[in-house]
């Protein structure tokens, strides 16, 4: 896809990576910009995470970009979205929120807001936002073939299965 294709605003689709995904952190007086440039952004406490800041779990967050160029938050501990994850997973067996630009989410004291560029959101094409939730808009073109492309995103590994105590119940690992 071209830049001049990308600036007449006919679709939402875009090069791998497109439209400078990243979060602002907030927290008080503190003001932080994070560049996602990983398939997989860890955010948590741990030196292990991308994104580490004090006060949250050892790794509080995951935002995976997936193989259809989204990103992906999956919440690991207690924090507020601008989606329902709960309802999502009991739904639509969902357990992350896919981020568009505007998606808010926290962790503890800390506020994080994601923005990408919209002619690379995936989103809403002819306007988008801008047109109105309610317009009735054109369909835009499928996705590009990413996988073709040789781009996979980051896969969630599987869950843990659970640690069990002496007497055979669910317990606390050590």
């Amino acid at each position: 896809m071209n830049t001049q294709e990308q600036q007449r605003g006919t679709t939402t689709h875009a090069d791998w990576g497109a439209g400078h995904p990243h979060l602002l952190i907030t927290r008080e007086d503190t003001h932080l910009v994070h560049e996602i440039t990983e398939d997989e952004t860890r955010i948590g406490s741990d030196a292990d995470c991308q994104i580490r800041l004090e006060g949250i779990a050892a790794v509080h967050a995951i935002i995976r970009h997936d193989g259809h160029d989204d990103y992906d938050l999956e919440m690991l501990a207690p924090g507020q979205t601008s989606a329902n994850i709960a309802k999502a997973a009991e739904e639509e067996g969902r357990s992350v929120e896919t981020l568009h630009t505007g998606a808010r989410f926290t962790a503890g004291d800390w506020r994080f807001v994601f923005v990408r560029d919209e002619f690379a959101d995936h989103g809403r094409p002819y306007g988008g936002r801008l047109g109105g939730e309610g317009a009735h808009q054109r369909r835009q073109p499928p996705r590009p073939d990413y996988e073709s492309e040789g781009h996979t995103g980051a896969i969630p590994a599987p869950p843990s299965p659970p640690v069990l105590e002496q007497n055979g119940g669910p317990g606390v690992a050590d």
